[in-house]
């Protein structure tokens, strides 16, 4: 059954409403009756994001992959849908919208693409978080309406060219007192997004007690320099830099009040897996589909590639894995709605989603054989870019460890 045919079926809602073809979002086996956890309004905005990946972003990907360039006339109009905190969702008062649509949101743009979940995710998780948990109210007061309309656009600024999974006892860009401000010194590196962000949310460690810090830096600032990162295999569109920092002064302003512990970091950290956790999942149904798509008008030895027992074996098995990784990072989602932040929750989601999405793009790969490996089909994408989600915002090998740990009692970290 093509996904096109399933798209035009009706569909009675959690509300007991019979959707039309038009708010039907997700067809294949509904993918864990995605449907009946949104709301009619929020499967409107999700429509609406899907009509404008469909229409305007999906034409521009091959060659903007390609050229290793991010197809910057996308990101005023993704802004534009209001898709942070859309008014619709929020009433009359103000509620924010529900997690599990900002679930299913990184979930579409992650099926259309990785670097435009990246991409969009920098602001509306990553530096969402970090002023969300590392501001103080007073800072959030100001700067949080800022960022869900995007007029304070920021990145998340943690790993180091030499620390990535160790950087917790590893971090060396340094923040010094100097009367009523700071001055930052180090590199960052890996850091999406940074080449158009108004302000670095950066990271460094105190001099005087040792203790890390957190910082918005100017991205203009004197003695800020950005290199982008060349020669990428993986996540071609999005704009990946390395940040030298040299003598740059910070007010106290500028520093997050709340964050005065790597304890504080590892806070946002394991709300952002959530994030990652839905990009993995929204990559694998979107190398399931460009499959599906695929195998349904390919002809091999007379057939239909798709009437084949082999390739319906290996399409059922790419089902099951974006099926069951849907039900890890909802219900993840759920347990956060209620306020329950643990790491190892977190860490097991992001470890099986990206475990399963490598799985996934793999057999979309084999299933559209040679043309598997150019961008024509869209298969090509996924399969490349399902390695940098793989190890980014944490490694497979530290979240089992995190998982471990609150197994056993016992850390198998070294130091």
């Amino acid at each position: 059954m093509s996904t096109e045919k399933t798209l035009s079926a009706g569909h009675t809602t959690a509300t007991g409403q019979q959707a039309t073809a038009q708010e039907r979002l997700y067809g294949v086996c509904d993918y864990y009756d995605a449907e009946s956890l949104l709301t009619q309004d929020e499967r409107r905005v999700l429509g609406r994001l899907r009509a404008f990946l469909d229409e305007k972003a999906k034409p521009l990907l091959a060659e903007h992959w390609e050229r290793g360039e991010f197809p910057e006339q996308l990101a005023q109009p993704l802004i534009d849908l209001d898709l942070m905190e859309p008014a619709e969702l929020r009433g009359m008062g103000s509620t924010p919208a529900r997690g599990i649509y900002h679930g299913f949101r990184i979930f579409e743009l992650a099926r259309t693409d990785a670097s435009l979940a990246t991409y969009y995710t920098a602001q509306a998780g990553l530096f969402r978080t970090a002023i969300r948990v590392g501001a103080s109210a007073q800072q959030q007061a100001v700067w949080m309406p800022q960022v869900v309309d995007f007029s304070l656009k920021g990145v998340f600024s943690l790993t180091e060219p030499e620390s990535g999974s160790d950087i917790a006892g590893g971090l060396s860009t340094t923040a010094r007192r100097d009367g009523q401000g700071w001055v930052l010194d180090g590199a960052k590196r890996w850091i999406g997004g940074a080449a158009t962000a108004d302000v670095l949310a950066v990271f460094a460690r105190d001099t005087a007690d040792g203790q890390v810090k957190a910082f918005l830096v100017d991205r203009n600032a004197a003695g800020v320099t950005l290199e982008k990162i060349h020669g990428k295999t993986s996540l071609r569109m999005m704009q990946n830099a390395h940040i030298t920092l040299s003598g740059v002064r910070v007010p106290e302003s500028m520093r997050l009040h709340n964050v005065n512990s790597f304890k504080d970091v590892a806070a946002m950290l394991k709300a952002m897996r959530s994030d990652v956790a839905w990009i993995a999942t929204g990559i694998q149904a979107g190398a399931f589909e460009a499959a599906l798509r695929y195998v349904t008008h390919r002809q091999q030895f007379g057939r239909q590639l798709g009437s084949f027992q082999l390739v319906q074996e290996k399409l059922a098995r790419m089902l099951g894995n974006v099926t069951a990784s849907l039900s890890l990072v909802i219900r993840l989602t759920e347990q956060q709605a209620k306020g329950i932040y643990r790491d190892q929750d977190s860490a097991l989601a992001k470890m099986q989603t990206s475990l399963l999405m490598r799985e996934t793009v793999a057999l979309a790969r084999e299933v559209v054989g040679g043309n598997g490996i150019t961008l024509a089909t869209d298969v090509a994408r996924f399969h490349a870019d399902a390695e940098a989600v793989y190890s980014y915002e944490g490694t497979h090998e530290i979240n089992a460890l995190i998982i471990g740990r609150a197994l056993t009692g016992e850390s198998a970290f070294t130091s």
